[in-house]
């Protein structure tokens, strides 16, 4: 969480993950170039530098589809929910890689002719026979400018002044960079005889984010479904099934989520799971030093009116809650953003 804005926000922990993430990169890719290097010798070698640009391109890929996954596994399993804190460093170290590729096969491909490059880029054939004929090249360039954009607002500047949900609607595009990916590959590459295991990676690839999503959507569409009926006040569960610190996402009727909390051991609080930040689920995060703290960037609030900690200015709604013996009862119409109201006391009343 910032009140200003800086261009890199690190600390020792995430310079310790950009190390060991690029560290990997660089394993990556040697390992690729070492094993490529084995494969094609002899009459089926390849140049280096194809290698080299395959290298890049597999590593973004197989980098696209863990950012890809990161997602839904975290719906699916709160243990992964570490993997959201660093995923736009994740993010933007992929489109590096992406660009050293793009920026290679353009150079390598269409670099030596009197046509621009970029022209001779978007140049097709006045006839196509086939799909294995379609230029592939176009849907690549076309993928790396979205990841081109959404790296550059990948800040929490442009988070701010686009707001979450046009921030959040920009950056869902990577979806759509993944498709062109997927036809750049499958039109291009796959085509050829001496592809190796890539036509595996691919399918893998597909296999595995189309299952994903599909698996977490149908869990978030159970959840959707069986909200709780609009009432004076809603019996969501037992205060025992909230461990300390930690908190339970109850979905209303008319689909809104509510987070609630037990926190300090003994304090019931209630207020809406969207953090302000980029809309992340409060309701998967934890209590730390005393606030709501939101699992994707650490954005906090505190429980007893939902106003984050000076210096900060973000606020969220709030709910009353009260108990019922070891049930937890919450009334269903959320109070303006940032109020105070009285948090329930497990044995007791504030």
């Amino acid at each position: 969480m910032s009140h200003q804005y800086v261009p890199v926000q690190w600390n020792p922990k995430k310079r310790l993950y950009d190390l060991t993430l690029w560290g990997g990169i660089a394993l990556f890719i040697a390992t690729y170039m070492v094993v490529s290097l084995a494969a094609f010798a002899g009459p089926d070698a390849l140049s280096p530098m194809i290698l080299l640009i395959r290298a890049f391109a597999t590593c973004a890929f197989v980098m696209l589809t863990m950012i890809l996954c990161i997602g839904p596994l975290c719906r699916l399993d709160s243990r992964f929910l570490p993997l959201l804190y660093n995923r736009r460093h994740f993010g933007v170290s992929m489109f590096i890689v992406a660009l050293v590729h793009g920026i290679l096969a353009i150079l390598w491909y269409h670099g030596f002719g009197v046509v621009n490059p970029i022209t001779s880029l978007f140049s097709a054939p006045d006839v196509i026979n086939g799909f294995a004929e379609v230029p592939f090249q176009p849907f690549g360039f076309v993928a790396l400018m979205i990841l081109l954009l959404m790296a550059a607002t990948s800040h929490d500047y442009w988070n701010t002044n686009l707001g979450p949900q046009l921030w959040k609607a920009l950056h869902m595009f990577v979806y759509a960079a993944y498709a062109l990916v997927v036809v750049h590959l499958a039109a291009g590459a796959l085509q050829e005889s001496n592809t190796g295991i890539h036509p595996l990676f691919v399918g893998l690839s597909v296999a595995l984010v189309g299952g994903l999503h599909l698996v977490a959507g149908y869990q978030e569409t159970g959840k959707d479904g069986s909200g709780l009926a609009n009432s004076d006040w809603l019996d969501v569960g037992c205060w025992q099934d909230i461990e300390n610190d930690r908190g339970m996402v109850v979905c209303l009727e008319d689909g809104e989520r509510v987070a609630v909390f037990r926190y300090d051991e003994t304090r019931i609080a209630a207020v809406g799971n969207a953090c302000k930040h980029q809309l992340g689920p409060l309701g998967e995060g934890r209590v730390i030093d005393g606030c709501i703290t939101c699992p994707w960037h650490g954005f906090q609030y505190r429980p007893e009116d939902g106003r984050s900690p000076p210096p900060f200015n973000e606020t969220i709604p709030t709910y009353r809650v009260k108990l019922n013996g070891d049930r937890i009862l919450l009334h269903p119409t959320p109070l303006p953003d940032g109020t105070a109201r009285e948090v329930a006391v497990i044995g007791g009343t504030v």
